[in-house]
C-alpha cells in the first residue's frame, strides 16, 4: 500500500477516535424545506459564527459538503427515505452512494456519520424489511474504502415505536417491529455505532392529555409535590427528554443488548403555531433551547445511564416554510433564511458562562420600521462615530447579514461609548435596552465580558470548554493529544 494512503487512513482513524472521545455536544439539523435557503458558503459562515460544531444534513447535498470542507464541523449526512429501498436491495448502489457522497469529500469535510432514512419504521414501513440490509451494505462499502472507523452508520427512529414510554423502566419497542429492531441493534453493536433517537418533549406534552406539567417538558424545576418518579426504580426525572432517552435505553435492554449509546438526532420546540397550538410560543421555544443546552453540557446521562452523556441535535437551524401540516411545522427554526433570529437567543460561549445580567446592551427593537432602522444605522456609523468595522463583509459580525443585526451592533457600540456622557438608546424609537448579551461566536458586542472596553470583536474561540456547542472540559487536552499523535504518525511514516 502506498505511503500516502497509509497516512490518510491513520489520520482518519485518529481523528475518528478523538472526535468521539470529547464531551457532550449540541449540534443542529439543517432542513431542506426552505424557499430561500442561503448559499452553502453563507450557511457555513452562520454555523461558524454561532460556534456550531456538529451538523446533521437530511441529504448529501454537494454544495453543503463542499462548503463544509476544512471547517472542522462534524457532519452527519443523510440517505433520504426515497433511497433506502434501492440501497437495501443492491450492494453496488450502496458502494456508489458511499463513493459519491462520503469518500469524495473526506478527509477535508469531516463526515462522521450516515443517517439511513428518517423515522423509517413509522414513516415508510414498507422499507423496513430492507432497512438493516441498506445499513449493512453501506457499512461494507465504508470498510472497502477504509472509512469504517471514521464514519458510523445508524438510522434515526421516533419515539412512536415505543408505545408506552412511561415509566421508562417498563418501556419496550412496539412488538410488531421485533425482528427489524433486533437486527438493527445487532448491527449497531457489531459496528460500534449508536442508536439515533428523535425525541420531542413538545409532542410528549401536547399529546399527553395533561398528564405531565409543561415545566417538565421545558426542563424547569418541579415543586417537591410534583416530582416525576419511576415507581419501579425510584429514579427521579427532572425533564421529559431524560425520561424519553431512558425509555429507549430500557427498550434496548429488553432485547438483552447493553453498551449501545443513544444520540438524540432531533429535538426542539416550535416558536409559533396555529390557534389550536397554544404551546408553540417564542417564550417556550427560547426556554426549551436554552435549558436543553444547559442540560446537555452537564455532560451526564439519564438516571439509568448517568455516565453516558446525552448528545443532542437541535431541530432546526432554519424555519422550513415549505413544510406541510399545522402552522407549527414551519416554525421550528432558530433562524430565518435571511439569518435573523426567530427569538432572542444567544448561541455564544459568553452568554453561557457569564449571563452578563449586570450589563445593559442597546439593540434594534424587533419589528422596527426598516427605513427608520436604516437611518439609525447610517447615523450611528456616521455622525454617531460607532465603530462599524465588524459588520462589514468578511468581518466577524457581518452575519447574520440583515438590517436588524447590523443596526443592533452599531446602536450598541454607540451606546456603550456615549451613555456616560448622555448618549441614549432610542434611535427614533427603533432601539431597546436588554440585559441579554447579543454576542455570538467570534462576534463580540461592546460591553460583553469577552469584549474590550471599547467594543469590537474578539478572535474565534477554539474548540474547547468555552465553546457552547462542545461542552467537554477535556477538549483542549484531547486536542493536544491528537496533535501529538498526528505528529508522531508523520514522524513514523517519514522514518519508514
Amino acid at each position: 500500500m502506498k505511503l500516502g494512503k497509509w497516512l490518510g487512513i491513520l489520520v482518519l482513524l485518529v481523528v475518528g477516535i478523538f472526535s468521539r472521545s470529547l464531551g457532550a455536544f449540541v449540534g443542529i439539523n439543517i432542513g431542506t424545506g426552505v424557499s430561500n435557503l442561503p448559499p452553502a458558503s453563507d450557511v457555513v459562515a452562520i454555523l461558524k459564527a454561532h460556534q456550531i460544531t456538529h451538523v446533521r444534513l437530511y441529504n448529501a447535498d454537494s454544495h453543503m459538503l463542499k462548503a463544509l470542507s476544512n471547517s472542522g464541523i462534524e457532519v452527519m449526512v443523510g440517505v433520504i427515505n426515497e433511497e433506502v429501498l434501492g440501497i437495501g436491495e443492491s450492494a453496488s448502489a450502496a458502494a456508489t452512494w458511499i463513493n459519491k457522497n462520503v469518500a469524495a469529500y473526506l478527509p477535508s469535510t469531516n463526515i462522521t456519520a450516515i443517517a439511513v432514512g428518517s423515522e423509517v419504521l413509522s414513516s415508510i414501513p414498507n422499507a423496513a424489511p430492507v432497512l438493516v440490509s441498506a445499513m449493512n451494505y453501506l457499512h461494507k462499502a465504508l470498510v472497502a474504502a477504509n472509512l469504517n472507523f471514521q464514519v458510523k452508520v445508524s438510522t434515526p427512529q421516533s419515539m412512536d415505536i415505543i408505545p408506552r414510554p412511561f415509566p421508562p423502566s417498563t418501556a419496550t419497542f412496539n412488538s410488531s417491529w421485533n425482528s427489524t429492531i433486533y437486527q438493527l441493534l445487532q448491527f449497531i453493536k457489531n459496528t460500534n455505532s449508536y442508536y439515533m433517537l428523535n425525541a420531542y418533549p413538545y409532542y410528549g406534552y401536547t399529546k399527553g392529555d395533561g398528564i405531565f406539567p409543561i415545566d417538565y417538558a421545558l426542563f424547569r424545576p418541579l415543586p417537591s409535590v410534583k416530582q416525576i418518579v419511576d415507581p419501579n426504580t425510584l429514579f427521579h426525572y427532572t425533564s421529559m427528554l431524560d425520561a424519553m432517552v431512558d425509555a429507549t435505553y430500557y427498550s434496548i435492554e429488553a432485547f438483552n443488548f447493553s453498551g449501545i449509546p443513544i444520540v438524540v438526532t432531533e429535538t426542539g420546540w416550535p416558536w409559533f403555531g396555529g390557534a389550536d397550538e397554544p404551546d408553540a410560543t417564542v417564550e417556550n421555544a427560547e426556554t426549551f433551547i436554552k435549558n436543553l443546552v444547559k442540560r446537555v453540557l452537564n455532560n451526564s446521562g439519564p438516571p439509568s445511564q448517568p455516565s453516558i452523556p446525552i448528545n443532542a441535535h437541535i431541530y432546526e437551524l432554519f424555519n422550513e416554510d415549505k413544510r406541510p401540516g399545522p402552522v407549527s411545522e414551519e416554525n421550528w427554526g432558530i433562524l430565518f433564511a435571511n439569518g435573523s433570529t426567530a427569538y432572542p437567543l444567544s448561541l455564544s460561549a459568553s452568554d453561557r458562562i457569564t449571563e452578563n445580567s449586570s450589563v445593559v446592551f442597546c439593540v434594534a427593537k424587533p419589528g422596527a420600521d426598516s427605513d427608520k432602522l436604516q437611518s439609525g444605522l447610517n447615523w450611528a456609523c456616521g455622525p454617531g462615530q460607532a465603530n462599524c468595522t465588524a459588520i462589514q463583509p468578511g468581518k466577524p459580525c457581518y452575519y447574520p447579514d440583515n438590517l436588524e443585526n447590523h443596526a443592533s451592533y452599531a446602536y450598541n457600540d454607540y451606546y456603550q461609548k456615549m451613555r456616560s456622557v448622555g448618549g441614549t438608546c432610542d434611535f427614533s424609537g427603533t432601539a431597546v435596552t436588554s440585559t441579554n448579551d447579543p454576542s455570538n461566536g467570534s462576534c463580540q458586542f461592546a460591553g460583553s465580558s469577552n469584549s474590550s472596553t471599547s467594543g469590537g470583536f474578539s478572535p474565534p474561540v477554539a474548540l474547547g470548554p468555552a465553546n457552547l456547542f462542545d461542552g467537554s472540559s477535556n477538549s483542549m487536552r484531547h486536542n493536544s493529544k491528537l496533535q501529538h499523535m498526528i505528529s508522531a504518525i508523520f514522524v513514523a511514516l517519514a522514518l519508514h
